[in-house]
């Protein structure tokens, strides 16, 4: 279907009017509008219930890289106070103070520690942060604090083959814990973790934000009140632009000691900047940024973001101390071998050409290795998993778990030529899956009553990034399209073309083709969604959690929780996981409900294992980390 920009107005003039009639929303988004509440001012409060916090809790952040930062610029000091950060790269560090500068938009989405809490430069920050490399050196350091001297909580932003043993072990010293999706590297660990919840009685939330998207509250409140009928299918994406060459984001450019790259060299440069233009791609950014500096007005507008820029390639190319240890702005580096990363002197994948990767390269690029990632499904595709058991949790009560899932992963675009390129990643770079779960009246006993399922389709591909990420859901009475988290469109089902009002009773609101819509509810829902800016969900995913921590500090699963708790992450873990098996096997998996219980030791890898060996380590035993 084509939808031109005149029709897509329509579809969110009619969300808006939906969410803004007196049937569904009106009164709480007045009361937003009066009172014009935001993210990190009392939004997440009035959404989703819960109250403000005596004290702030004190936080340590174990992985400060892009997700870290991320998580970093979304806090309230109201309800955290960050006290200790540990990351073992040198480039991250700088991210955890001065923010992401790369852009004025990741510098808005990742503005650093020294902008959140208001301190005046890095060495009033390094006043009130301790800073740490390894997580290890951080935990062995308040192993024997008390009280003010100690932390409360730990956020984890590493990458995902260490959220289990990081989360652990905080549990185990007596710490609550927020870890980045997706819970675990394995579907073993994430029940090790919800076990080590429930045995040291410490919150363990992941951090599915969705949950707590305003957006999204409003679709869950749509789908409940019945206004979109019964869904019956859920077409849903995440698709990129990445191509092979500069544009890869999840091959970033690295230091030239750690692995000289294919097309580095550049024309040289002279000027004070000298000194990094043998560093690649990065030294070659670095000097044509340091020169334009240099011939910039000290009273230019684009100066400070410029300065950043510099001063955060400076510290992107001293990543180079991975190779061997060394130190930057004060601190000592251990080389990354030494912090537990892999050097693979052969890499040979799909029968190409042998791939060099140094360790430092695996530590840095470790979204594209099967060791310390879980590839597209776990970075991308669980994300809209999540959004998809939402909605039918909201028609149908409950977390909603898939029966099969039939997955195709191919290799199409990395690298451009497998007959003269290495393949340079374990990961696949397109991902289709379709997925059956259980509709009303399902019955796998019945001949008719098995049919009634409902379909959910995905695809992540890089190479175009057509259509961005979202979400289409259709329901018999109403169509929903949900964009980028920010954005909805709502129709009469395929009346693309037409307005439409809420009407009919609170108890039975119905959705009605109307040709002048409802001006005064689309208003009230517009102001409410567009002027108050209503974020992602970052904010009060960590105001709630640090809520729950005050309210429930031994984790009770009857009082305060956080939305993702370890059931709930457990799910999307399965989910996600289970799909990467079904692609690489090439066949349907049927899941397990046994695969969803914490308390039962079966997992799928579990299932698929080959060796006895594998089956032991795809099996949760919490004693592992004893």
């Amino acid at each position: 279907m084509h939808i031109t920009t005149e029709y897509q107005n329509i579809g969110q003039e009619n969300f808006y009017a939906a969410i803004g009639s007196n049937l569904l929303r009106r009164e709480i988004l007045q009361k937003v509008n009066a009172q014009g509440l935001k993210p990190g001012d009392g939004l997440g409060n009035e959404f989703f219930g819960y109250g403000t916090v005596e004290k702030p809790v004190r936080v340590a952040v174990i992985g400060t890289g892009d997700q870290g930062s991320i998580l970093i610029g979304a806090m309230n000091p109201k309800y955290v106070q960050v006290v200790a950060i540990a990351d073992i790269r040198p480039f991250n560090h700088h991210r955890a103070f001065h923010g992401d500068a790369a852009n004025a938009n990741t510098l808005a989405l990742r503005p650093g520690l020294i902008s959140v809490f208001g301190w005046k430069d890095e060495a009033e920050a390094r006043e009130n942060v301790k800073v740490f490399g390894a997580y290890q050196e951080l935990f062995d350091y308040y192993a024997d604090k008390e009280g003010e001297e100690d932390i409360e909580a730990i956020i984890i932003g590493l990458p995902l083959h260490l959220h289990a043993p990081v989360a652990i072990q905080a549990m185990k010293q007596g710490y609550h814990v927020l870890t980045e999706k997706l819970m675990a590297h394995t579907v073993a660990q994430c029940k090790e973790m919800a076990r080590a919840s429930e045995l040291y009685q410490k919150h363990c939330a992941t951090g599915h934000q969705r949950h707590y998207n305003v957006l999204y509250d409003h679709i869950i409140k749509m789908i409940q009140s019945g206004l979109l009928g019964d869904i019956h299918y859920i077409r849903a994406q995440w698709h990129r632009g990445n191509r092979p060459g500069p544009t890869d984001s999840w091959r970033p450019p690295i230091p030239r000691e750690i692995r000289p790259e294919p097309n580095d060299d550049r024309d040289s440069w002279s000027g004070e900047f000298d000194s990094e233009r043998q560093q690649g791609r990065l030294g070659w950014m670095f000097t044509d940024r340091g020169r334009r500096l240099e011939r910039m007005a000290p009273n230019d507008p684009g100066r400070p973001l410029l300065e950043k820029q510099v001063a955060q390639l400076r510290a992107q190319i001293a990543d180079r101390v991975l190779v061997n240890g060394g130190e930057f702005n004060g601190f000592t580096f251990k080389s990354a071998e030494e912090y537990g990363y892999v050097t693979e002197t052969e890499m040979v994948i799909d029968e190409a050409l042998p791939y060099f990767r140094p360790a430092a390269a695996e530590l840095i690029r470790w979204r594209l290795f099967d060791r310390t990632s879980a590839g597209l499904m776990a970075e991308l595709g669980s994300h809209q998993l999540d959004a998809a058991s939402i909605f039918l949790s909201a028609m149908l009560g409950g977390k909603q778990y898939p029966l099969s899932v039939s997955a195709s992963a191919t290799r199409t675009i990395f690298p451009e030529n497998l007959e003269e390129s290495p393949v340079d990643r374990d990961v696949e770079d397109h991902i289709h899956c379709v997925y059956d779960y259980p509709a009303r009246g399902y019955d796998p006993n019945d001949e008719l009553g098995k049919l009634r399922t409902i379909t959910l389709a995905y695809s992540s591909i890089n190479g175009n990034g057509f259509g961005g990420y979202g979400e289409t859901v259709f329901g018999t009475r109403g169509t929903l399209q949900v964009d980028t988290e920010r954005e909805a469109m709502l129709y009469q089902r395929a009346d693309v073309h037409r307005k439409t009002r809420v009407s009919g009773s609170a108890q039975a609101p119905v959705l009605t083709l109307d040709d002048a819509g409802d001006p005064l509810s689309a208003a009230i829902g517009l102001q409410a969604t567009i002027a108050n800016d209503l974020g992602r969900g970052y904010f009060e995913q960590i105001e709630h959690w640090a809520y729950c921590i005050r309210e429930n500090p031994n984790a009770e699963f009857d009082k305060e929780m956080p939305r993702c708790y370890p059931e709930v992450a457990l799910a999307d873990a399965v989910v996600t996981l289970a799909t990467n098996i079904a692609a690489r096997l090439g066949e349907p998996v049927e899941f397990d409900s046994a695969w969803f219980d914490i308390k039962s030791d079966a997992t799928p890898e579990a299932k698929y294992a080959e060796t006895d060996e594998e089956r032991r380590h795809f099996t949760p035993n919490l004693q592992r980390y004893v």
